[in-house]
């Protein structure tokens, strides 16, 4: 039976140390802030919206709320973006995205300042993943999965680590960022041939495949770590699943993040800690 690698007391301990953290900045007259900023009123980000305000409530950090209407011009848009940028009291941005097809969501991604992206989106965030330097921040998600294997004390240092997916947003960066813990990383795809037999191979198994329940037992061996990062709802089974069959992986693998209740429960503190840091490197 596999350990169960739990979001939660992760969660705990970020907390924690960013509760601490803050009450520091505060002392030295610095109030870590940020900018929520969303267009429109869609269901998704409303939902991350709440949970981002709650979990900085819970540690001191200020939030300013900044909505736009779903029909705003480009101009206004933008003009409010760089206001945001040039803000001084504002350490972190949190940029919703897509944003509504009149407004270009390129030009917005690389317009927000790389100092208060907090979300990781930009080329200067991803451009310090790859270079290892306190250049923007890492991809939420992404670090999230590697905050779980340093809580619970995986040591990635000569270990074999595979990843399963490529995307900018968990895929690539966290193949870097386990690279920068001293793994031998090999960064698989839908082009890899015969994936099972390199999965297999690997102690460390990140899995962002993005396709619901794709990933079974001819996957697996004894004695892994399989950190799950993919999230969707089964209609068949009516409830929620990832990337790894669970009730095949578990029997199997040595530990394993459960689905819900892994990765997705660290994200947002990872999100608000990021803006202490950034609060931080103002000083």
């Amino acid at each position: 039976m596999a350990e169960i690698l739990k979001g939660a007391p992760v969660t705990a301990a970020l907390n924690e140390k960013m509760t601490a953290e803050v009450a520091d900045l505060r002392a030295k007259g610095v109030v870590p802030t940020i900018a929520i900023f969303r267009v429109g009123e869609r269901d998704d980000d409303l939902s991350y919206e709440r949970g981002a305000m709650k979990r900085c409530e819970t540690v001191g950090v200020e939030v300013k709320n900044v909505v736009l209407p779903a029909d705003v011009d480009s101009e206004t848009f933008f003009k409010t973006l760089e206001e945001l940028n040039n803000n001084p009291t504002v350490h972190g941005i949190l940029m919703f995205r897509p944003l509504p097809k009149q407004l270009d969501n390129e030009k917005a991604r690389q317009m927000l300042n790389p100092a208060k992206d907090i979300d990781g989106c930009t080329d200067g965030s991803l451009a310090g993943v790859f270079t290892n330097t306190k250049v923007g921040f890492a991809p939420c998600t992404a670090q999230a999965a590697i905050e779980i294997l340093d809580y619970y004390g995986i040591d990635c240092t000569g270990k074999k680590a595979a990843v399963i997916g490529r995307s900018l947003v968990v895929g690539r960066p966290v193949s870097m960022m386990l690279m920068h813990k001293n793994a031998t990383v090999t960064t698989c795809h839908t082009k890899t041939v015969d994936m099972p037999s390199v999965t297999r191979e690997a102690d460390i198994l990140i899995v962002c495949a993005g396709q619901m329940e794709s990933i079974g037992a001819e996957y697996l061996r004894e004695g892994q770590v399989v950190v799950d990062v993919g999230i969707g709802w089964n209609e068949e089974k009516g409830k929620l699943c990832g990337d790894v069959k669970f009730d095949e992986a578990e029997p199997v693998v040595g530990a394993i993040t459960p689905v819900p209740g892994g990765v997705g429960t660290v994200t947002t503190s990872v999100l608000v800690s990021h803006v202490v840091e950034a609060a931080k490197r103002t000083l």
